[in-house]
């Protein structure tokens, strides 16, 4: 179910299908495939990056984010917020709350995104950083990639009661990864031992 999805190391990662979308595009290859669409959750440096987005950006290509990133980018992006549902490139796009609530990295009040991008036919949430919020228990997708590390986001027993609340076919684990972030394997090995729905961790690809 995952072989379209490629984890780009932290929360990044492409998805392939009728598109080739991106989500929080951080320290990609040279010759990183170029994007139809650029989804940014939230505005933090390791999910914002305007060097890794010109990178990856043709003439045609679609950003979209919260007004904590529209405001930052140029050329101009969509502005979503949270509840927004719209169709870019003849992708379906839903856009969903994320943030924490005990703690104060990413407040509610920021308007701070996750996203369910349909391709292929799958409903794929990428939950960006939130903690396990309210809002989960409505979320519907075939695949959900959620945080593990904690300190900013959910710790791994966090996101794997999200994961049995979500019940999603497939759950990967993200927000690990790169040595200047919180997070390591572990915390997603031990997300897999404690949710009850499948787990596939993959490999940072490029």
């Amino acid at each position: 179910m995952a072989d379209q999805i490629f984890w780009l190391g932290h929360d990044s990662f492409r998805l392939e299908g009728e598109r080739v979308v991106y989500v929080d595009p951080w320290k990609l290859a040279p010759d990183a495939k170029k994007a139809d669409i650029i989804l940014v959750t939230h505005d933090h440096h390791d999910h914002l990056s305007e060097d890794d987005i010109l990178r990856i950006s043709k003439a045609d290509t679609i950003i979209v984010g919260p007004l904590a990133v529209t405001r930052q980018l140029s050329p101009k992006a969509t502005l979503v917020k949270p509840g927004d549902k719209l169709t870019v490139r003849d992708v379906p796009i839903e856009v969903v709350p994320a943030y924490n609530v005990n703690k104060k990295f990413h407040p509610q009040s920021a308007g701070y995104v996750g996203y369910i991008v349909t391709l292929n036919g799958k409903r794929i949430y990428h939950a960006g950083d939130t903690d396990q919020i309210p809002e989960m228990a409505s979320i519907r997708t075939d695949i959900a990639l959620l945080p593990v590390s904690g300190t900013y986001v959910m710790t791994a027993d966090e996101a794997a009661k999200a994961a049995d609340t979500i019940k999603p076919a497939l759950a990967i684990p993200m927000h690990y990864g790169d040595p200047n972030v919180v997070g390591t394997r572990k915390d997603a090995e031990e997300f897999k031992k404690k949710t009850k729905v499948p787990v596939e961790i993959l490999d940072k690809t490029h």
